[in-house]
């Protein structure tokens, strides 16, 4: 792989010993995939922030970087295991709690900002068409990519925050037209409604399309930022690509051939999706309500408020979102709404990354993605219901 002097220089440890470290990841990386340069990079959103997820020696690691190393570029990380401002409410051990403290302290003497969220494009790191990035959270990544037309690969935690420390990442991938070409073709004769609709449509694409670039075709689609952040969320999850082109919607669905052979999604099979997703555990009730995954924006929030105005909740219930959409439900009464009731609207985290495995077993949930995660390494069951139906659950404490 071509490098430039300025990249030489820091390779051999001109700018400090974390940097040339990051620039050695970059090159490996660029070496296994044949990347004939590093690109410069606008943004970076960087994973692996959670203790749960680095452990001790990610922390270390981290703690290390962060003697000499700093981002040369704008960087904002994914959810961490906790609420930052208020831990407590999730209660949480004290051990977690001050790892993860000590985890966001390292990242912040790397210079990447506290600003803890899976939807960056909604907390001030918005790229423009055609800006390459190096982005990790998988829906986040295919927003950008889809929704946005900006390029970047599905980075690892390493390979993101070196690209932080050093401003560029390697040219392969889905920075490469070739690779954004649509390979598999989908015309979905069904209709679906909101975010859970659009997320059991990822769902299902995801798996029938197994990593291959679709493109979406839906007759009359007009789907609202919600329903294209769930779409984002799932398909990737479920094992789908991390660029869709949604015909009508997306900038790039008329810009590449579309693949002569079509698949069908019919309404039956979308019907299908939701009555499995749906069932009830076997037995007991719901302990735990969650939504905003990925988190919830201020629609989403003010939804719920009006759902929840009056009444308390009878199991343990969060809406996860970001600080900037929460300091807009602060002003706007939303928050005091939400929080009368019992339930809790949380910042900087997410059920998927915070450590409740054995806390909870039983999870209702509007999040494809959440789903599968909860079901996965959280352990518990779940049901998969629309937002009203599960703040309906969170009152009742009980499945309708």
């Amino acid at each position: 792989m071509h490098l430039s002097e300025a990249q030489r220089a820091v390779l051999e440890g001109d700018s400090g010993a974390a940097a040339a470290k990051a620039m050695e990841i970059l090159v490996a990386l660029g070496d296994v995939f044949d990347a004939p340069e590093l690109l410069p990079v606008s943004s970076v959103q960087v994973a692996g922030v959670s203790y749960s997820n680095l452990g001790d020696e990610g922390l270390a690691y981290l703690e290390e970087l962060a003697v000499d190393g700093r981002a040369v570029v704008p960087a904002t990380l994914n959810p961490a295991g906790m609420d930052l401002r208020s831990p407590e409410r999730m209660g949480l051990e004290e051990s977690f709690v001050r790892l993860q403290r000590r985890v966001i302290r390292a990242y912040g003497r790397l210079g990447i900002a506290a600003a803890c969220t899976c939807t960056p494009y909604m907390a001030g790191n918005m790229p423009a068409p055609g800006d390459t990035l190096a982005w990790s959270e998988s829906s986040a990544v295919t927003y950008a990519n889809s929704v946005l037309g900006a390029r970047t690969n599905r980075e690892g935690g390493p390979s993101a925050l070196a690209s932080a420390l050093t401003g560029y990442t390697p040219a392969y991938g889905l920075h490469l037209d070739l690779a954004r070409h649509p390979r598999i073709r989908f015309r979905v004769d069904a209709h679906p409604g909101g975010a859970r609709d659009w997320g059991l449509l990822g769902m299902l694409v995801g798996q029938a399309s197994e990593g291959q670039v679709p493109l979406l075709e839906v007759a009359g689609a007009r789907p609202d930022l919600e329903s294209l952040k769930a779409l984002c969320a799932a398909l990737p999850t479920y094992g789908g690509s991390p660029l869709f082109h949604l015909v009508g919607v997306t900038p790039e669905a008329s810009r590449y051939p579309a693949p002569r052979e079509v698949e069908i999604i019919d309404e039956a099979l979308l019907e299908g999706a939701r009555e499995q997703t749906a069932e009830p555990a076997p037995a007991g009730a719901p302990d735990l309500v969650c939504l905003g995954c990925p988190h919830a924006t201020l629609a989403e929030v003010r939804a719920a408020a009006e759902q929840l105005r009056g009444h308390r909740v009878a199991v343990d219930t969060w809406i996860c979102t970001s600080r900037p959409v929460k300091a807009l439900a602060d002003e706007l009464g939303l928050t005091e709404t939400i929080e009368s009731s019992g339930a809790l609207l949380l910042c900087d985290t997410c059920f998927v990354v915070a450590p409740l495995k054995g806390r909870y077993r039983y999870l209702v949930t509007d999040s494809a993605k959440g789903r599968y995660y909860a079901s996965g390494h959280g352990a518990m069951d779940v049901t998969l219901l629309d937002a009203s139906d599960c703040l309906q659950v969170a009152i009742l404490g009980r499945l309708p």
